[in-house]
C-alpha cells in the first residue's frame, strides 16, 4: 500500500512537471504570435497609409476641385484620383458606401488649404463641405476693364479674361471701382453684374436727374472718366470739368493727354509730337468733343463734378509737375504759365 502511494505521488508529481513545460512553452509561443501579429498589423496599417490614405504627392492645395452634378460614385472616385486629390478609388468608394453616404455625395467646387486624406476628403464631399471662403478684391478707381481682367485673373480660379472682355469693354466706365468679395468660382458674368448693379446703386440720383449738368448722362460718364485721369481733387476735378465743358460749347479740341493712356499707355510726360497726331477717335488733339466712349471706371467724385462743374470762363489748364493745376483764359497766358512751370 505504502509503495502504491509513492508511485502515485511520483506520477502527480511528473504531470506537474510536464503541465509546467507546456505552460511555459505556450507562453514563449503567444508572446512570439503576439509580436508577430503586432509587427503585421503596424507594417498593413503603415502601408495602407503610405498607399492609400494619406494624400497624394501633387495635392491640388487652393485649386478648385469640381464634382460634377450627375456624376455616379465611380466617377466622382475616377475624377478626384485624376485631379491627385485620392490615391485610390476603390478604397474611396469603401468609405462612401460603409459611412452610408452614397447617395449623398455633393456636385460642387471644393476648395482645400492643405492636403487632406481620403477618410477627409470622403467626408467633406459627402457634407458638401467645399470650402469655399470669398476673395477680397479691391478695382481702383480709374481701372480700365483690360486691368480689371488682369486683377480678377490673379485671384479667382476659373476667371476667363478674353471672355470677360468681350462683356465687358461695351460697358467701359459703367463698371464701378470698388472693394468686392467674390467665391473663388465666380464666372466673368457673376463679376459684370455685381459691378454694373454696384454703379446703378452709387449713380443713381445723377443718372435720374442730371444734377445741374444739361449733358447727356453718357456724356457726364465720359467726362467723369476723364477726370478721374486728369485731377486728384474734388475742386480741380470740378474746375477742370467747367473748362472742358466750355471748350465743347466753343466748338474747340479738348486737347487732353488722359486719352493716350487709355490708347498708347503714355503719360503727359512721355508723350512725343507724333503722338499727338495719332490716328484715333480717342485722340481729343486731332477730333474735337468727347471720344466716342469712357476710358476707364470713374469714381462717384469723379461722375459728380463732371455733372456738376465750377463755372467759369477758363479755357485752358495745365498741371505742374508738382500736381498744381492752373488755368487761363486765353492761350497766350496759357502759353506763359506752360515756360513758368514747365519749362517750355
Amino acid at each position: 500500500m505504502q509503495k502504491f502511494i509513492e508511485e502515485l505521488r511520483r506520477f502527480f508529481d511528473a504531470s506537474d512537471r510536464l503541465q509546467g513545460e507546456l505552460s511555459e512553452r505556450w507562453r514563449e509561443h503567444t508572446n512570439r504570435r503576439t509580436i508577430i501579429i503586432a509587427i503585421l498589423f503596424g507594417a498593413t496599417a503603415t502601408l495602407s497609409y503610405l498607399f492609400i490614405i494619406r494624400p497624394p504627392e501633387a495635392f491640388p492645395v487652393d485649386q478648385l476641385v469640381s464634382v460634377p452634378s450627375g456624376f455616379s460614385l465611380t466617377a466622382v472616385a475616377n475624377k478626384l484620383k485624376q485631379d491627385g486629390v485620392i490615391r485610390s478609388t476603390l478604397v474611396f468608394r469603401a468609405i462612401t458606401i460603409l459611412t452610408g453616404s452614397e447617395r449623398s455625395v455633393h456636385a460642387g467646387d471644393y476648395l482645400f488649404k492643405e492636403p487632406k486624406d481620403i477618410l477627409t476628403v470622403a467626408r467633406s464631399i459627402s457634407k458638401g463641405a467645399f470650402g469655399l471662403e470669398p476673395s477680397r478684391i479691391r478695382i481702383p478707381e480709374g481701372a480700365t476693364t483690360r486691368s480689371m481682367a488682369i486683377i480678377f485673373k490673379s485671384q479667382l480660379e476659373r476667371f476667363n479674361p478674353e471672355h470677360f472682355l468681350a462683356l465687358a469693354q461695351p460697358q467701359e466706365g459703367y463698371l464701378f471701382p470698388d472693394t468686392y468679395f467674390f467665391m473663388p468660382n465666380a464666372t466673368e458674368e457673376t463679376v459684370i453684374e455685381a459691378m454694373r448693379q454696384n454703379f446703378d446703386v452709387q449713380v443713381g440720383d445723377i443718372a435720374t436727374t442730371g444734377r445741374k449738368s444739361k449733358r447727356s448722362f453718357h456724356d457726364v460718364v465720359i467726362m467723369a472718366s476723364i477726370l478721374e485721369r486728369e485731377a486728384r481733387i474734388s475742386e480741380d476735378r470740378r474746375r477742370i470739368a467747367g473748362v472742358l465743358w466750355n471748350r465743347i460749347d466753343r466748338h474747340m479740341a479738348l486737347q487732353v493727354d488722359a486719352t493716350f493712356l487709355y490708347t498708347i499707355g503714355k503719360s503727359t510726360f512721355q508723350l512725343t509730337v507724333k503722338d499727338l497726331t495719332t490716328d484715333s477717335p480717342y485722340n481729343t488733339y486731332t477730333n474735337k468733343g468727347l471720344p466716342p466712349g469712357p476710358i476707364g471706371s470713374p469714381s462717384l467724385d469723379s461722375i459728380k463734378a463732371a455733372a456738376d462743374p465750377i463755372p467759369s470762363s477758363y479755357l485752358f489748364y495745365l498741371a505742374d509737375r508738382s500736381g498744381v493745376t492752373h488755368y487761363s483764359k486765353t492761350y497766350e497766358e496759357h502759353l506763359r504759365k506752360k515756360r513758368i512751370y514747365l519749362g517750355t
